[in-house]
């Protein structure tokens, strides 16, 4: 039996994450049609005041997956700090970006990410691990973390959004 390859471990959770962000959005635009919703409210809505709001948790979907990669590739990753989108269409935008990046990904790239170092910065402090520790101990945890924190704001502000709408398409076996 083989081992599990690093692209196998980190794009196709990446990708059905990214998936499942784009449905989100897009249950999100339908929901504003149906009620009412002003777009800029609920894409502007927080879980708490402390917390970031929908349109950042999408955006961070994104970040923590293309935007991941790309700091391997640098060896060093910070965090966007610009606005988030501020309309659905530009947050589709984004998650095609980095589905388009994932896509690209091949087995030979991922596997030569292999015990590369790897540094997170974010404004005074910074964190150093291989790129493999960091793709799948902080950047998976983060894009799972942001998705379902977008998808808990829908919930609270009344989306009908269920488990099937997290859960996104999962690999079953053909």
């Amino acid at each position: 039996m083989m081992p599990i390859s690093l692209h196998a471990a980190y794009v196709p959770g990446a990708l059905q994450m990214l998936g499942t962000a784009r449905h989100l959005v897009d249950k999100a635009e339908a929901w504003c049609a149906e009620t009412g919703c002003d777009e800029a409210e609920l894409i502007g809505t927080r879980i708490i005041d402390d917390m970031l709001p929908f349109s950042y948790q999408v955006k961070c979907v994104a970040e923590h997956t293309q935007g991941a990669v790309e700091g391997v590739r640098k060896g060093v990753y910070s965090p966007d700090l610009a606005p988030p989108p501020g309309d659905f269409a530009t947050l589709r935008t984004k998650l095609a970006d980095a589905v388009a990046a994932m896509e690209a990904l091949t087995e030979a790239d991922m596997e030569g990410f292999m015990g590369q170092p790897m540094r997170f910065e974010f404004r005074d402090s910074a964190m150093n691990f291989t790129a493999e520790d960091f793709l799948l101990s902080f950047s998976q945890p983060n894009f799972y973390f942001h998705c379902a924190t977008a998808y808990d704001i829908l919930r609270m502000k009344g989306v009908p959004v269920g488990k099937r709408d997290f859960m996104g398409r999962v690999r079953i076996k053909p």
